[in-house]
Parts: C-alpha cells; sequence; structure tokens
C-alpha cells in the first residue's frame, strides 16, 4: 500500500479485517493537524510522527494476527526496486500526487505486478485495475498537465487572486528565506523573442533583492523589503504605459502611510489577527501581520543558521501550508500585492487552499473509495479479471456510481504499450559505444537511427559525446532505466516501439571476455502502430489531413523527447523552425 493518508487509513482497516495476512505500507509524510477530521487512524498525541509507522501502531489493534511492515520514505528511493515491488501480490496505491502515481504505475508494469489506483476530490472518486498487458494502464489516458505560470505574468501584470499569491510564495518567499525561484515548479521561466527583455529587467530585481538581504536580521530590514517590493518595484512597472492600455495600472504603497495606519487601526497582537482564518484582513491587518511574520521567519532561520555545523549545506526554509509563520507571511504579502494591483484580496483559510494545492477531501469519500479498492482486488486475486470493473463515484443523486468493464492497453500509449527487458550490466566497465554495437545493433538489430535516453539524452545519431564513458560515468546505477527509441524510417514498415531496458548492476569477472552484459530475455519488440488516414471524400481538404495528421504523429513520438534533445536542436540555427499542432478537434479552413 502506497500513502498512508486520506484513502490509506481507510484502505489499510478493510484490509486488516478482510484476511490480508500480510501488508506492508510506504508513506513519507507526518501527520499534521489538518489530517485529523478525516484519517482517523491517528490523534492529536501522533501530530509530527511519521503516517506509515502510527497508521500500522494502531491498524494492529483491529487484528494483531496481521503481520505489518511501515516504511517512513519515499517509494521512489532505491530500496523499493523492481525485485522489491515484485515479491508482492497486488499493490495498492493511494497516492495524492501525479508524480507517484506514475512512478508506481511504471514499476508495476515492470515487475508485472496488478495495481489497483485510487484517487477522491470531494464528493467524486475512482478505482482502475492495472494489470500489465491486459487492461490500460495509468498512462493511457493523457493526465492534465500541472499549472505553472509564466514568470512575467506573475511578476510584472498579475490579474488574479492566484497570481499574487504564487508570486508571494514561489518568488518573494523564495529569495528571502529559502530556495532560488527557478527551482520552483509553479514559475514558468522560459524565454521567448517577446518576454527576453522583461525577464532580463526581472532577474535585475532579483539581484537587488538580495542586496536588501544584507540587512536579515536587523530592525530595519522588514522596512526594506516592504519598500523594495510594494514601492520601488511597483514604480518601476507604472513606468510601462502599454502594458496598462486596458486596464488600470498599479498603486505604490508607501511603508510610512501604512505604518502609521497600522498604528491607529490595529488595537491587537499580530499573531493574534492571524490566528482568525476566516475574515478578509483590511489593508492594515494585512500590513501588521507581514512585519510580524518576516520578524519570525528571521529569528528561525538565525538560529538555523546559528546551530548548523560549518562544513553543512546553508539553511533554508521552505514554504509550508501548515507552518503558521510561512502561511502568514504569504498571505499578507500576496494580500498587499493585491490591494496594489486592484485585486480582491482572500482570507488566510482560501489562500491556505491555494498555496497548498489543497484537494477537497471528505471523510466519507475515503471510505467509499477504499472499500471499492477491496471489492475489487478480490476480483484480481482470484483470476476474475473479466469482472474487474473501472468504478466511478460522483455526488449524482440519480446514479451515484458509473462502472465500466476494463479497457485494453492502448496501443500508442507511451508507458504500458512498449517493450520491456533487463540488462545486467558491470557499469564501471561497459562503454556506451559497446552496449549500442554489441547490444543493440549486433543483438537486437537496431540501425544507426536510433536515441539512447535516462533522464536526459545519452545518446544519438547527431550526438555522440557519450560513446566512450562508461555506464557508471553516465550515472547509472542498479535500478536505473535506458529507453532506446527507434527512429529508423527508411523501411517500408513503421519504427518499432520504444524499448525500456532495466539496468542490473553486476561485477564480471576479470577475465570475463567482453561486453561486459548480459541480456535476461531477448525482448519482442513490436512495431508502432500505424495512424490511419480518415476516410473523406475529395473535398479539398486531404492536404490539411495529411498535415493535421504529421503534426499529432509528431507532437506523439515527441512526448518522450528529452528537455537535452530539444535545447541541442534549438541550439543550432540551421534547424528548420518545427511547427506542432496541438489540440486538433475541428476542420482548419485554408481560404
Amino acid at each position: 500500500m502506497v500513502g498512508a493518508g486520506g484513502i490509506g487509513c481507510e484502505l489499510l482497516k478493510n484490509l486488516v479485517l478482510s484476511g490480508f495476512k500480510e501488508v506492508h505500507m510506504v508513506d513519507l509524510d507526518t501527520i499534521d493537524l489538518s489530517n485529523l477530521n478525516r484519517q482517523f487512524l491517528f490523534g492529536h498525541e501522533h501530530i509530527k510522527k511519521s503516517k506509515a509507522l502510527v497508521a500500522k501502531e494502531t491498524a494492529t489493534k483491529f487484528n494483531p494476527d496481521v503481520n505489518l511492515v511501515a516504511y517512513h520514505a519515499n517509494i521512489k528511493d532505491q530500496q523499493f526496486d523492481v525485485a522489491w515491488f515484485k515479491s508482492f501480490d497486488i499493490v495498492f496505491n493511494a497516492l495524492d500526487n501525479l508524480d507517484a502515481r506514475r512512478y508506481v504505475n511504471k514499476m508495476c508494469l515492470t515487475a508485472d505486478v496488478p495495481l489497483i489506483e485510487s484517487g477522491t476530490t470531494g464528493f467524486n472518486g475512482q478505482v482502475q485495475v492495472i494489470a500489465k498487458g491486459k487492461t490500460e494502464c495509468y498512462e493511457c489516458i493523457p493526465k492534465e498537465v500541472p499549472k505553472s505560470f509564466p514568470v512575467c505574468t506573475i511578476r510584472t501584470t498579475p490579474s488574479q487572486p492566484i497570481h499574487c499569491i504564487v508570486w508571494a510564495k514561489s518568488y518573494l518567499f523564495s529569495q528571502l528565506f529559502g530556495i532560488d525561484e527557478d527551482e520552483s515548479p509553479d514559475l514558468d521561466n522560459s524565454v521567448t523573442s517577446e518576454n527576453a527583455d522583461e525577464i532580463g529587467n526581472l532577474r535585475q530585481e532579483v539581484i537587488e533583492l538580495k542586496r536588501v538581504k544584507d540587512a536579515f536580521g536587523t530592525a530595519e530590514f522588514a522596512k526594506l523589503v516592504f519598500e523594495k517590493v510594494f514601492s520601488i518595484d511597483i514604480n518601476r512597472l507604472v513606468g510601462m504605459v502599454e502594458a496598462w492600455a486596458h486596464r488600470k495600472p498599479p498603486t505604490p504603497l508607501k511603508y510610512d502611510e501604512m505604518k502609521a495606519a497600522c498604528d491607529m487601526e490595529v488595537t491587537v497582537s499580530a499573531q493574534s489577527l492571524a490566528a482568525d482564518d476566516q475574515p478578509v484582513w483590511s489593508a492594515s491587518e494585512n500590513f501588521a501581520v507581514f512585519a510580524d511574520s518576516i520578524e519570525r521567519l528571521s529569528k528561525r532561520l538565525q538560529e538555523l543558521q546559528r546551530d548548523a555545523a560549518t562544513d553543512a549545506p546553508k539553511p533554508v526554509l521552505s514554504f509550508d501550508k501548515d507552518d503558521d509563520d510561512t502561511l502568514d507571511f504569504v498571505v499578507s504579502a500576496a494580500n498587499l500585492r493585491s490591494l496594489a494591483f486592484n485585486i480582491d484580496r482572500k482570507s488566510k483559510f482560501d489562500i491556505k487552499q491555494m498555496a497548498g494545492n489543497i484537494i477537497p477531501a471528505i471523510a466519507t469519500t475515503n471510505a467509499i473509495i477504499a472499500g471499492i479498492c477491496v471489492l475489487q482486488s478480490f476480483k484480481v486475486l482470484n483470476d476474475d479479471l473479466a469482472h474487474a470493473k473501472a468504478v466511478f463515484l460522483s455526488r449524482q443523486p440519480e446514479r451515484i456510481f458509473s462502472t465500466e468493464f476494463l479497457q485494453k492497453p492502448n496501443r500508442s500509449c507511451e508507458v504500458c504499450s512498449i517493450a520491456r527487458t533487463g540488462v545486467m550490466m558491470d557499469l564501471k566497465k561497459l562503454t556506451l559505444r559497446d552496449f549500442i554495437d554489441k547490444l543493440l545493433k549486433d543483438t537486437l538489430g537496431y540501425s544507426d537511427e536510433l536515441s539512447v535516453v535516462t533522464t536526459s539524452l545519452l545518446y544519438d545519431v547527431e550526438y555522440e559525446d557519450n560513446l566512450d564513458k562508461t555506464m557508471t560515468e553516465l550515472g547509472l546505477e542498479n535500478g536505473s532505466f535506458l529507453t532506446i527509441i527507434d527512429e529508423d524510417e527508411s523501411g517500408d514498415s513503421t519504427p518499432r516501439v520504444n524499448l525500456e531496458i532495466l539496468v542490473e548492476a553486476k561485477e564480471f569477472p576479470r577475465n570475463h571476455l567482453e561486453p561486459c552484459f548480459n541480456l535476461s530475455q531477448l525482448p519482442v519488440i513490436a512495431r508502432r502502430p500505424v495512424r490511419e488516414a480518415p476516410a473523406s471524400e475529395d473535398n479539398g481538404y486531404s492536404a490539411v489531413e495529411e498535415v493535421v495528421s504529421a503534426g499529432v504523429k509528431r507532437k506523439a513520438e515527441g512526448e518522450l523527447e528529452t528537455d537535452s534533445k530539444r535545447s541541442k536542436a534549438a541550439g543550432n540555427e540551421n534547424v528548420d523552425e518545427v511547427i506542432f499542432l496541438d489540440d486538433i478537434d475541428e476542420v482548419i479552413d485554408i481560404d
């Protein structure tokens, strides 16, 4: 069971009461106060303790005969390799994030272990049974890409409360107390010809803010930060006349005026104000909380820096929706920026939901979905996959449950409709050149037109820099994955589907003859499915259909292309621009 949160607590209770004799559970998280309304295995005395360890302790009381094994760890840690996954009869996902779901889906496919995938949001929920080669996997249906915001919108022309919230959380907080903004997933820092100048100006802003940090820990620090971000920076933005042609320009805030109003209007302490998360704070109240939260955070960071070892990395603070100090800073800073840009302010409660990316969770929904997970697992474990269903829960009174038979794998899925095999390698001896020549070409029959990809591009016909490096030098280790992409389109048939190779580290004897690898099983590598052209009359649109089909094909095949490969192509000024046709859902009319 991966995840011991909302669904996980209900699921673990069901498993120990349903005849499962051994359950392993993995969860990286610790218990927060906000968990207690729906995660019934935890109590107030468990706050800040490991979810997995406490869940084991509490669930054991339901059935002491069950062997429960808990891991306070990340499921992506190296200890949870393919061999570990293979040791189980079935895997349950009770996760709350896309990345971990994708990882477990991939590991279960590689290990050929059935997976019960589940999720809830508010009154809605779903359960999906995934079996390698028999059903759709988690990736067969494309998922919505998590929302990120262009840095110029966030830093220059905000128009919605979320823009101000992301600015406060991912830019201002990070610059003052944490990591650099470039590492934030909320911000899109990509540079285009249209925004290159503005990105340059924003970089200069960052440099100026770092100078303000020289006063960190002094009584003047809060004032200097306020004047920099709410007065000086906004004055600069007011000068961008074109940006305000169709909307009201922002109004710089003045520290002395805000402080005088705060002294007159605010009669309670800032922390007393912040304790009530329901009302929308006034301008003076936000000013009071802003100054107070900066003082609190500065003291915390100074203590961490004072206690840190001299050779340790420099301590930083990270935003946590359940940490009042960090949340108060983000709420007050976001609301002050909203005030300057004539945007509606939000309550602390609302900003916590938005800044923490909180999906509404309801205990009843979690309980229903957890029960369905176990019912579907009975069918899988009894080898009755034909009667297993995908189940959807909604609030519709006329039909609360919707079910459908499990669908076959999507032949175009780049995760489950590919070939897989394992290769034992002596990582210190095997070079990339020998791997390509002796395994991929001589043994598996690939041509020169191929790419080798890990998390980045290692090789293609135009990129041979790594050929003489060993696998260790390329960063591979036991449990790593290599993806081989066939790009040979010279024959009558389509290129082969991608081949995913699981790296199994093994030291070969010194007298072992080259090559230093051993293929565990000769994979069957199918051809990519041919996209059938839609039947149409000769109405003058055939050329358009051909272009659209090619655009969609390139987009689908480019899904696994790495950022390195894209940037390498982008760096060649002689490469013609490629136009991707996205979201083709209607006829393109050419005059």
